[in-house]
């Protein structure tokens, strides 16, 4: 693999893994938004899914964002008989987002990112000191 392709490989996993902190933070963002009647649904957590697809021109494979998804696991129930969604016996349907994984997901995808862009620095570094030398 030569340095402009470890560039493109690194450029499409700083992508994608945007692409995540984005859902993750949007998942954070409504980890209490409650439905505002009775019987509503309250926010469903998203979720991202990659793929590997082969780039035909530089012949390597470079990641991409499959799909973004809803998590289909259960509302937990809150008891809270004074809020307007609370359902006859008082429980309120609540999002499904944990915040504690959200965050640990949001930091694995932080780290993700910064891995692919010092692997992007090191590769263009590289370039930069062969033209150096080439000179």
């Amino acid at each position: 693999m030569d340095l402009t392709q470890a560039m493109d490989v690194a450029a499409a996993g700083m992508k994608v893994q945007g692409v995540r902190m984005r859902v993750l933070a949007q998942n954070l963002a409504n980890a209490e938004s409650t439905a505002t009647t009775p019987g509503g649904q309250p926010y469903r957590r998203q979720t991202v899914t990659f793929e590997n697809v082969l780039d035909r021109e530089l012949g390597v494979d470079l990641v991409r964002v499959a799909r973004t998804g809803v998590d289909r696991s259960p509302f937990p129930l809150r008891y809270d008989p004074g809020h307007p969604a609370a359902n006859a016996d008082g429980y309120v349907l609540m999002p499904n987002v944990n915040p504690l994984l959200e965050m640990m997901d949001l930091r694995e995808a932080q780290r993700s990112f910064e891995a692919n862009l010092n692997a992007m620095t090191l590769a263009r570094a590289m370039i930069q000191r062969t033209l150096d030398l080439l000179r």
